[in-house]
């Protein structure tokens, strides 16, 4: 891989994204990082973020042979200087070109939402594997898959990586032969232009509701559904549930970039929608069967477009919830308009395991144990007024925290979900508390809880405590639910990553330990 300085300099004017250019000298980039720490002789730098101005001079020491950055520094002297409008749109444009446009080689399935996205990723993932014989990457907040060997599959760091780690995982999946990616798109990774230029072949909106507002993050719920959208503007097909909160908005920001014939909605049959008169979904589902370990539904195609596609069927789901169904009847649709045949979704839905997500721990003697990632009111509410329709249970314990430092909306949401479904025992505990206190992130959430209909609430600001004692406190026909956390091996503790087992490891554990 390399860059010319030359090609480099006209792709930025292109993009109105050129300033100026100091000491310029005829050059090929070898390397690209905005990590000084990974800077080998023949780099082109970028200073973005949380840059510091040693970091330049450590670059320039170890071999950079220019640098981006959107002003000049003096630690840079001698070295060639490209100054640019938006250090981020620049570095993703340069990234792809640096990597050869890696997405051109790559048929892209990508997926937003507040809540869902990892799950119908999984599913899409599944389906594709089977269609392409596991010629298939994927990029999702659990993992990373850039090929089908035990090197090429790890563990994610972001949702959606920044841009020159997103292209160069794009070129080692092509090199790997991959020919599809499925990829989770948060609505930071726009905010943040870490995917600036970057289209897909499919896009999927599977929903909206207040998340991530704060003051590290999107400052508005406008611009958070804002950052949400432009996923649709960049994709060349589009797929929309129709029973997403916004939908007129969301509807003609796709219209805005993508002929009708492309755009495809779904909905739960039956569910009450607000459609312009011109406007038709094209698949809708309905549930036959669910329990607390599979799904099944039926999916019926209502357009001519639709009917092209041959998804008709039925299907079934090893991911319990019937929220879950929607994700999945999204996975199948985008996987046909991928080329997958509608037996690769039957043969492969229901021996999907997506980590966190949903799990059941039995017990015999202190009930069941349900660990779900579900960390805003949305998913939360959901996830409780699922278990509640599906078990006759004694008493139901949640133990959740929130997260420190961003979606300090998921606050008063948590409060209200808990208001709503009114489970016997709340245990407030600490998540991913950041710089902030564990304890004034539960008394605040504790706050929006309407006391009269939730009254058993304790605090325990030891996580592993929490789960154990409410474990403890269980019987045969109870269920605790562990929110918030999934299969997250760690904890953000005052700007580190701490090392935590996991909600499913402390509790199998214990139970375990219990049941000897």
């Amino acid at each position: 891989m390399e860059l010319h300085i030359t090609p480099a300099l006209a792709l930025l004017r292109e993009h109105d994204l050129l300033d100026h250019v100091s000491n310029l000298t005829d050059f090929t980039a070898t390397s690209v990082s905005y990590d000084s720490r990974k800077v080998k002789a023949g780099t082109l730098f970028f200073c973005k973020g949380n840059f510091l101005p040693k970091y330049l001079a450590s670059a320039k020491e170890k071999g950079a042979i220019a640098y981006v950055a959107e002003k000049e520094y003096p630690e840079g002297e001698g070295l060639p200087a490209i100054i640019v409008k938006d250090e981020q749109k620049a570095m993703s444009l340069l990234g792809a070109a640096f990597y050869g446009y890696p997405q051109n080689d790559l048929f892209i399935i990508a997926i937003t939402g507040t809540k869902g996205k990892t799950t119908t990723a999984y599913f899409a993932d599944h389906v594709l594997a089977q269609s392409t014989d596991n010629h298939v990457a994927l990029f999702s907040t659990l993992d990373r898959v850039l090929g089908n060997k035990p090197k090429d599959k790890f563990k994610s760091d972001l949702t959606t990586p920044e841009s020159l780690d997103l292209f160069h995982d794009m070129r080692a999946a092509v090199d790997n032969g991959m020919t599809h990616l499925v990829m989770e798109v948060s609505s930071q990774a726009y905010k943040k232009n870490r995917i600036y230029g970057l289209k897909y072949d499919v896009g999927i909106f599977l929903n909206i509701s207040p998340d991530h507002i704060g003051r590290n993050e999107h400052p508005t719920f406008a611009d958070y559904l804002h950052c949400k959208e432009q996923l649709l503007v960049n994709s060349a097909r589009c797929l929309i549930n129709a029973e997403t909160s916004k939908f007129t908005d969301v509807y003609y920001t796709a219209k805005a970039t993508t002929q009708p014939e492309n755009i495809f909605l779904f909905a739960r049959r039956g569910a009450k929608l607000e459609l312009p008169d011109d406007v038709q979904v094209d698949f809708e589902y309905r549930n036959d069967l669910e329990d607390l370990h599979e799904s099944e539904f039926e999916v019926a195609a209502l357009t001519e477009k639709a009917k092209n596609l041959k998804l008709d069927g039925r299907y079934k789901t090893s991911v319990p919830g019937d929220y879950n169904e929607g994700n999945a009847v999204a996975a199948i649709i985008a996987s046909g308009l991928a080329g997958a045949k509608a037996n690769d979704a039957v043969e492969t839905l229901n021996h999907v395991h997506i980590r966190g997500r949903m799990e059941m721990i039995n017990s015999k003697l202190h009930g069941t144990i349900y660990v779900d990632y579900a960390h805003n009111y949305a998913s939360l509410k959901r996830l409780l007024a699922f278990l509640k329709r599906q078990t006759n249970a004694g008493k139901v314990t949640v133990v959740l925290g929130a997260t420190g430092d961003k979606g300090i909306s998921r606050r008063p949401g948590f409060g209200k979900a808990l208001t709503e479904e009114q489970p016997d025992e709340v245990i407030l505990t600490t998540d991913d508390p950041g710089y902030e206190d564990p304890m004034t992130i539960a008394r605040e959430i504790d706050s929006y809880i309407d006391h009269d209909k939730v009254n058993n609430i304790q605090f325990e600001m030891d996580r592993e405590k929490a789960i154990k004692k409410a474990i403890d406190d269980s019987k045969n026909d109870d269920i605790v639910v562990l929110a918030g956390k999934g299969e997250d091996p760690y904890q953000k503790i005052n700007g580190k990553d701490t090392p935590y087992p996991t909600d499913v490891k402390i509790a199998r554990n214990y139970i375990n330990k219990l049941e000897k």
